[in-house]
């Protein structure tokens, strides 16, 4: 009986030193996630966080700011808190602005700015970026290097860093024979628009790769911005807060899209030609589109057709376009137009080659 009761007692004890086994490492994962603190200095706040990457569009990094805007949309997730994510303009000095308190936290590549005191330096996340923090509260750096150093040891992390730093350039991959079911970080967006949309995803994907290399910090000299290159005015008539918002950027590119195209679908015109009107007028504005149609017509030219269409685009280069009825808006040089369509056209069939899936 006492024989029995001692092996009880054992294998009570051996159940109870494996179970603390077993919970310690899930509680240190809470504590990581929190900052290894009972309480989270972070839960319940809304930060401001300014990514200065700068444009990389065609950068040596990747999608840099791509990457970083979705691990800070984690963090956020983790730490049960609010996140603004905005890109920082070029006349704008996010530093200061740290310094000042009314940015939390800036992402940047110049570590040198941030050499004062003043300033959290945070763990580097990658070899060209690191996060700064600038809080009275000493638990919060520590909360976000405890996070940055947890986030960078599980699978999640390199799953982010591959989509990210990864050449997603269509003819490099089908020169190399590649065959896959991924074209761009944001395929599960692009699928989604482009159905409300009635287009073929990859054709969707083609106008981003075309306008942003699907860089959402992408800029013009125009002031266009994102994904999907949204005007500031084509922004606020959509609702659209935050163009480096990827969603954001690509629902108003599509509400844009589905505009236009409704519109030139009114006109009769349908198929491939309503997809390059549509795409035309994306990129040189409406009433452009509709003066090299009304004056095609007028030269008994098939107006419902882009080839016929464009026959008249040297004439809209023309002093003598300005005595024109039937034009609007003046003259228009129409080289960057012609080959915006060419080019979306050759990224789509470069798509489909390196991905025959609809």
């Amino acid at each position: 009986m006492n024989i029995s009761g001692k092996k009880t007692r054992r294998l009570r004890n051996v159940v109870i030193t494996l179970a603390i086994i077993c919970i310690t490492p899930l509680c240190e994962k809470g504590r990581m996630l929190s900052g290894a603190r009972s309480v989270n200095t972070l839960a319940g706040r809304e930060l401001v966080c300014a990514i200065d990457l700068g444009n990389d569009m065609y950068g040596s990094h990747g999608l840099e700011t791509g990457f970083n805007y979705e691990l800070m949309s984690r963090f956020a997730q983790d730490n049960h808190c609010s996140v603004r994510i905005v890109a920082a303009g070029k006349k704008d000095n996010y530093i200061d602005s740290l310094r000042q308190g009314s940015v939390d936290i800036v992402i940047t590549h110049d570590i040198d700015s941030l050499s004062d005191g003043e300033i959290d330096i945070l763990r580097q996340v990658t070899d060209c970026s690191v996060w700064a923090l600038n809080s009275p509260e000493d638990n919060d750096a520590m909360l976000l290097n405890r996070w940055i150093s947890y986030i960078k040891t599980t699978e999640d992390y390199s799953r982010m860093s591959d989509k990210y730093s990864i050449s997603y350039n269509p003819y490099k991959r089908a020169e190399k024979g590649i065959r896959t079911s991924t074209i761009s970080p944001y395929d599960g967006l692009i699928k989604k628009h482009a159905r409300q949309l009635g287009w073929d995803w990859r054709m969707l994907a083609s106008v981003l790769y075309q306008e942003s290399r699907f860089a959402i910090g992408a800029t013009s000299v125009r002031g266009a911005q994102g994904l999907m290159q949204v005007m500031p005015s084509t922004a606020r008539h959509y609702g659209m807060d935050n163009p480096l918002d990827p969603e954001q950027n690509i629902i108003a590119g599509t509400r844009h899209l589905m505009r236009l195209q409704n519109m030139f679908k009114k006109e009769g015109i349908e198929g491939e030609e309503l997809i390059k009107f549509t795409l035309a007028a994306y990129n040189a504005g409406e009433g452009r589109i509709i003066d090299c149609r009304n004056l095609a017509a007028s030269r008994q030219l098939d107006n419902s057709r882009w080839d016929e269409t464009v026959k008249v685009i040297p004439l809209m280069r023309e002093d003598s376009i300005l005595e024109e009825k039937a034009v609007k808006l003046g003259k228009f040089q129409g080289h960057e137009t012609i080959d915006y369509i060419d080019q979306v056209f050759s990224h789509y069939n470069a798509f489909c080659e390196i991905c025959p899936f609809i």
